[in-house]
């Protein structure tokens, strides 16, 4: 990539500052874009005896992360599971770093269990709603705001989007929203608005260890398991100049896993 014409640009990452999302916070801001790096600023509430996979920084860290990365960077706090937090996310960016060019749909809500012997409703609620509600109300706002300027949407699916025993919610959110990302791609075209996806394999974020650690490298056809910036090297490619005829795609990154 010569010139991915994404300096000064607006990228506003969700679950950035933790993981997959802040390699891709730090990867556009290398760029020299200027990214808000969303996080929840605490845990959601979930029932005894569900243990909650995903946890974001506090506050506090999420500020300093975004303290750190090179050139103009904030860090803003919302509650996806809340649909009225969705403008108020959108309004604090617009105001503090310009309207969104690049939105990232990375947060997600992940559980354990997650079998089919213990799935629930409101389980599945809580998947949904991070995973495929926040992703389609954030694109849908977006639309309403940057139609017609060249914006991209980059949603950040999974593996256990095609098939992945023990992970009903949150592998058939994810399902959702690849689906989401095909559907929006088509309703956006004219718009001028190109919606793709990613679909990491095991990615090291610090929760793979000893013998899962051992089988997560066995399966995968390259070799090794994947690193946080394989992920953010994709996002910056989507969302590059080089990336202006692709929409509607789910990119898998998982050096061959799940083929």
């Amino acid at each position: 990539m010569i010139d991915p014409r994404l300096d000064g640009q607006v990228v506003l990452v969700t679950g950035g500052a933790g993981g997959i999302g802040a390699a891709i916070s730090e990867a556009f801001a290398a760029q020299g874009a200027r990214v808000a790096v969303h996080h929840l600023g605490g845990d959601p509430a979930v029932p005894a005896g569900v243990r909650w996979e995903h946890r974001t920084p506090a506050a506090g860290s999420a500020r300093r992360f975004a303290r750190d990365l090179p050139g103009a960077a904030i860090a803003v706090e919302a509650d996806l599971a809340d649909d009225a937090a969705i403008t108020r996310l959108l309004d604090e960016v617009e105001a503090r770093l310009g309207p969104v060019d690049v939105l990232v749909n990375n947060a997600a809500h992940c559980e354990d269990p997650d079998g089919i012997d213990a799935v629930t409703g409101d389980g599945l609620q809580r998947h949904y709603r991070v995973n495929a509600i926040a992703p389609a109300l954030l694109t849908g706002e977006l639309a309403r705001r940057r139609r017609g300027a060249g914006a991209r949407v980059i949603n950040i699916s999974t593996d256990a989007a095609r098939a992945f025993p023990g992970q009903i919610g949150y592998g058939t959110s994810k399902a959702a929203v690849e689906a989401l990302t095909r559907a929006t791609a088509l309703d956006l075209a004219g718009a001028d608005i190109r919606v793709n996806a990613i679909a990491p394999g095991p990615v090291q974020t610090g929760w793979l260890t000893g013998e899962l650690l051992d089988h997560a490298t066995s399966v995968v056809p390259l070799g090794r398991v994947g690193d946080p910036e394989d992920i953010a090297d994709a996002a910056v490619f989507l969302a590059s100049h080089q990336a202006r005829w692709i929409t509607g795609q789910v990119l898998q990154v998982a050096g061959g896993h799940a083929l």
